[in-house]
């Protein structure tokens, strides 16, 4: 093999690995803000963002809800509102289909469609629908971890489902 093949290779090779660690990333980000979460011992979500990560609702339905918030603490304080111990879900799912992953030297960026089903104290429920696309770079502790850098969201759909308490939630 010549030096420019090799060379082609490593560059490859560095892309997915990037693109897999980007994965991993969002994968914990959406665990962590499912209820119940799964957490791991240590985990947090501030751990899953940059030192100057943004987080934004954009569209009609997000941008006066969410607005934008930057550093990882202001980003968590606003998540934690719809987390346990704060009564807002009873259960709260996120799926993530539609990736597209593109890695360019030490950026990444990620589109997905989110869908979202949730379950509120209040026993009413909701499918939402939600296009994300989140930057990413890699932490500077580990090159093998990429972090969140901007995360937007966009509310696409929502479709309200009715509660029965005997046999759970129905479309």
């Amino acid at each position: 093999m010549t030096d420019k093949i090799i060379e082609s290779l490593q560059t490859r090779l560095r892309a997915l690995e990037a693109q897999n660690a980007v994965r991993k990333t969002i994968a914990r980000y959406m665990a962590l803000c499912d209820v119940p979460a799964r957490a791991l011992e240590g985990e947090s979500l501030a751990a899953l963002f940059s030192d100057v990560a943004v987080w934004e609702g954009i569209g009609p339905q997000y941008a006066d809800k969410f607005g934008r918030l930057q550093g990882p603490s202001a980003i968590v304080t606003m998540l934690q509102r719809y987390l346990p111990p704060t009564p807002h879900f009873a259960t709260n799912v996120h799926f993530l289909t539609s990736e597209h992953i593109e890695v360019q030297g030490d950026t990444a960026k990620g589109r997905w469609i989110m869908l979202q089903a949730s379950r509120y104290v209040h026993a009413k429920a909701e499918l939402i629908a939600a296009r994300l696309e989140v930057d990413f770079t890699p932490s500077p502790h580990n090159e093998d971890i990429w972090l969140i850098r901007h995360f937007r969201t966009e509310r696409l759909f929502d479709a309200p489902w009715q509660i029965n308490p005997a046999q759970g939630v129905h479309a």
